[in-house]
């Protein structure tokens, strides 16, 4: 069992076509090639590095090994080098390819880390010349929806391997919603016991929940990728699950019946009583406990069901609590109605072309968090004949989710106010990792593009030839990607 599961998520790399320089996802701030110079890894090619950085070394002597089907040592005199550069930022990196050699330097590990990943995207035959790289926006993120339907650590870290390719930084769980609890809270045994049990999720088809020990190793396996982990409790809606396994927190204290359909903004913790917030700040020490990232999300979204006074009030007492904890909150862009804390951090996910609340956030000086539903939405179908997915945003294809601009989305929220941008995955209709896959590619590439690099050097046709080299990678590695009719799709050819 282990091993079959082990061969299901190993990612693979495969012998690409040949490449420019700069034919990598996404595409870098600066290419310059020098023409008829490249260099060939090779079995027994080697790799130096500082001791800083011995852990990246180790991630990339491990990916080149299963490009090139043999060993890639690391030691001494290896003709691939990593180096550390502080006079670079914490994330950018430089790569420079010769004949003889490739050099790598970072601003830090996680600098190096992204120049990696620029590397495994050119290697074997990485062409000449000269690239100088780095992101665009601090905050790369996607969401995976555990709530509506679970997915185990084993896949979720799966999941992770396939995020880092393309320059992923952040992966926002959301882990509790009206069908389901995904995370162990002490105090609380029913939360997983009955609400992340058998039966719960939408159709009652996606039960199970992360142990504290589990969710542990995901926050790990991702820090060791330079990931971090956002936990999402949402709230004051969104909680039926709650209310299920704890009748005394709703309103009259009398049970209610278990929810498994898609509806939403029918549930609501109680403003009015103080167990709600003796509940509420419990599960906020447990998680801020079990995540050493520096955010966590409170949900706060679609709550059409809590009257706007009881909105303010309860946001007003819960809102201080992550930073109680040391964490920095987020929340949906609903939270902008309220006054909120000078850290706290705004997401936005709607359709409209502007919203009052958000701008006026930014102006007020909190960050930005860019997943407008019509553009990042990897759970939206990419047409009328996609078998998996909702409409309620439109019909999202590769290119709609790379046509666009954070800067421009919003009036009044402008680059400055920008944290970055984030490609939520909501459950309802996935059932496995295929499906996951299915939404997720190729649309979470064009979304990291337009995190990662410049406005000035992303292009439409640059981008879906670049996309189309990544089929036969897909295809050796099994993942189940949807070949968009806009992406002149490579096949690979026989060894």
């Amino acid at each position: 069992m282990v091993i079959a599961m082990a061969k299901q998520f190993r990612v693979f790399r495969v012998r690409p076509l040949t490449k420019q320089l700069g034919d990598v996802i996404p595409v870098p701030a600066s290419v310059r090639p020098v023409p008829a110079t490249s260099f060939t890894i090779l079995p027994g090619t080697g790799v130096s590095t500082v001791p800083e950085a011995s852990g990246v070394a180790a991630y990339l002597a491990s990916e080149l090994a299963k490009t090139v089907d043999g060993p890639i040592p690391i030691g001494p005199g290896g003709a691939i080098v990593l180096e550390l550069d502080p006079s670079l930022a914490a994330e950018a990196y430089t790569l420079t390819a010769g004949e003889s050699s490739v050099t790598l330097r970072g601003g830090t590990p996680q600098g190096l880390f992204w120049g990696v990943q620029t590397l495994l995207q050119l290697a074997p035959e990485v062409p000449g010349g000269v690239i100088e790289d780095e992101p665009r926006y601090e905050y790369r993120g996607a969401m995976l929806d555990l709530a509506r339907h679970f997915f185990t650590a084993a896949e979720i870290k799966a999941h992770v391997d396939l995020l880092v390719q393309f320059k992923i930084n952040h992966l926002h769980l959301h882990l509790t919603d009206d069908q389901g609890w995904r995370l162990e809270i002490p105090g609380w045994p029913r939360l997983t016991e009955i609400s992340g049990g058998e039966g719960t999720g939408v159709d009652g088809a996606g039960p199970g929940f992360l142990t504290l020990a589990e969710y542990a190793d995901v926050v790990a396996y991702a820090a060791d990728r330079f990931v971090t982990v956002v936990p999402e409790i949402d709230m004051p809606g969104h909680v039926n699950a709650v209310h299920y396994a704890y009748p005394s927190l709703t309103a009259d204290g009398q049970p209610v019946r278990q929810r498994i359909d898609a509806e939403v903004g029918y549930s609501s913790l109680v403003a009015g009583k103080e167990e709600t917030y003796a509940f509420v700040e419990d599960v906020i020490r447990a998680v801020a406990d079990a995540t050493p990232g520096p955010y966590l999300h409170i949900g706060g979204d679609e709550c059409h069901s809590t009257p706007a006074e009881d909105y303010r009030a309860f946001l007003a007492r819960v809102l201080p609590l992550p930073g109680k904890y040391g964490k920095r909150a987020i929340g949906w862009h609903e939270i902008a109605a309220v006054e909120l804390p000078e850290t706290a951090v705004v997401q936005y996910w709607r359709i409209e072309a502007a919203d009052e609340n958000t701008a006026r956030a930014a102006t007020e000086g909190r960050r930005i968090i860019m997943a407008p539903a019509d553009r990042t939405y990897l759970d939206m179908k990419y047409d009328p004949e996609s078998p998996l997915g909702l409409d309620w945003a439109g019909h999202v294809d590769v290119r709609r989710s790379y046509d666009w601009d954070p800067a421009d989305r919003l009036p009044g929220v402008p680059e400055e106010a920008l944290l970055g941008v984030e490609a939520p995955l909501w459950s309802e209709t996935l059932r496995s990792v295929a499906d996951i896959q299915y939404l997720t590619f190729p649309r979470l590439p064009a979304i990291a593009e337009v995190a990662w690099s410049p406005r000035s050097v992303r292009e439409w046709e640059s981008f879906r030839t670049r996309l189309a080299a990544f089929g036969p990678r897909w295809e050796a590695a099994g993942v189940n990607f949807h070949r968009a009719p806009e992406i002149p799709w490579i096949t690979a050819e026989p060894a």
